[in-house]
């Protein structure tokens, strides 16, 4: 469109310089012509530039209405979100609607089936508003149609990140100026084509990337850095690293979009208190938190660590009980709603800490990948083997050698191999339930606290 409005008024006026010339020789009407022909052109020029006008007035309309403000207020100090001057209180699902058989490099952005379609109804009728998407797909057409469906048809907005290159193979190097240059321009790039997307909400910047900089994944390094001795310092000059990276990143975005806001991923609370005076450009800390039935003192230590409003980008529950070998949809229940009910009581203008904006569940659905990712064989079973453990799971810790993490049991909705018009068929469980009666409530299904216990 841009090219053919350039284009046209040079071509058209070649064209008709020589034709003009022509007809004059032969002693043609030229007057009639010299008048209607810059009429025409007049008329042409006031179109293509009404209709480039008011296409800029409506989306400037567009991004008004769904410009999403970071609030804090000065009464009480809590921090809230507006879309479009209204409140929004984050209730979300972790997304990535693999089926059985395929593993993460599955193009779900791009099936035929639209299994986003099926989801996105359940998401509606259970009140869920969002979706956190850990990075988009290759093809921004599929991408912005998913986007566009989830928003249009049921109001679920997306909150869209970029890992940053924590489970690439060979692991990121962020001592690499060249390596982070790269990534700062893919970021950069998703930021500049999903945009004006009315369904975006913010964008996530990292996952549990922390994690890296002892060397528990993804090991990176430098001569400097592995000339420094001590662990502990290595991992905080790491840590310094890479936050400034994540706040130059957070800074560029904020000059190409300055409606939506910045949130940085970070596995549990770790090295915030370094990333705290280096980080003035990230808006939202975007947490990962597998804590068990209670946060405990999360929301205290982030606030002394960050001073930042909070997202929980991912926490939850499985739901196989790793000592009695069968599904336990009761206890997963039992934890969700508990996690549930303290994001909700630490919200704007509730009892507690006032920083947090909401969350998204891990997650969505089941994947039957996730436990033997090399093993294509595999994925056509929901692998009943824990992968990992930890103790905030009470429920099934005396399992053997305490592996009490089931990572394909995650999901509040269940997955089988047969289909309904091509989208395997969906399970919601127990949880789905009990979530959709919890948010129907509101903050009315927090109760008040009770006398003598300090609320969490």
């Amino acid at each position: 469109m841009d090219h053919h409005a350039n284009h046209h008024p040079g071509h058209h006026e070649t064209h008709h310089a020589g034709h003009h010339d022509i007809h004059h020789a032969k002693g043609g009407r030229r007057k009639k012509r010299y008048f209607v022909v810059p009429l025409a052109l007049l008329l042409l020029v006031f179109f293509i530039g009404g209709c480039f006008l008011l296409n800029g007035i409506s989306q400037k309309a567009a991004a008004k209405k769904n410009k999403v403000v970071l609030e804090r207020l000065l009464k009480n100090g809590h921090y809230r979100l507006l879309v479009g001057g209204e409140q929004y209180l984050i209730t979300g699902v972790c997304y990535q609607p693999v089926p059985p058989g395929n593993d993460y490099n599955y193009n779900w952005w791009g099936d035929s089936a639209k299994p986003w379609l099926v989801d996105g109804q359940l998401m509606k009728d259970a009140g869920i508003n969002t979706v956190r998407i850990y990075q988009p797909g290759e093809n921004p057409k599929e991408v912005k149609q998913v986007i566009n469906d989830l928003f249009q048809k049921f109001g679920v907005r997306t909150i869209l990140g970029h890992n940053l290159g924590i489970y690439d193979v060979p692991p990121p190097n962020y001592a690499d100026e060249s390596y982070r240059q790269l990534l700062k321009e893919q970021v950069l790039n998703t930021v500049k084509t999903y945009k004006d997307e009315p369904g975006i909400l913010m964008w996530v910047l990292g996952n549990e990337n922390d994690y890296s900089f002892d060397d528990s994944i993804a090991a990176w390094g430098s001569p400097e850095l592995d000339a420094i001795a001590d662990p502990k310092d290595r991992a905080n000059a790491k840590a310094k690293i890479y936050y400034s990276f994540v706040n130059d990143i957070a800074r560029e975005i904020k000059k190409t979009d300055p409606n939506h806001p910045v949130a940085m991923g970070n596995g549990e609370t770790f090295y915030l208190e370094i990333a705290k005076p280096l980080t003035p450009d990230v808006d939202i800390l975007g947490l990962i938190s597998y804590r068990g039935i209670s946060f405990g003192n999360t929301w205290e230590q982030a606030d002394k660590r960050l001073g930042k409003p909070i997202v929980l980008i991912e926490f939850g529950c499985d739901r196989f009980n790793a000592l009695t070998k069968k599904e336990d949809e009761d206890d997963q229940v039992k934890f969700l709603v508990s996690q549930w009910k303290e994001i909700l009581r630490n919200t704007c203008g509730m009892t507690g800490k006032g920083t947090v904006l909401g969350g998204c569940i891990f997650e969505w659905n089941d994947e039957w990948w996730k436990h033997d990712p090399s093993n294509p064989a595999g994925w056509f079973v929901q692998d009943e083997a824990a992968g990992w453990a930890n103790g905030s799971y009470y429920f099934d810790i005396e399992a053997e050698g305490h592996m009490n993490i089931n990572e394909e049991w995650f999901g509040i909705i269940g997955q089988r191999l047969e289909k309904d018009n091509g989208v395997n068929k969906r399970i919601p469980k127990k949880a789905y339930y009990a979530l959709k009666e919890l948010w129907s409530k509101g903050c009315l299904a927090v109760e008040p606290p009770r006398v003598g216990k300090k609320p969490n």
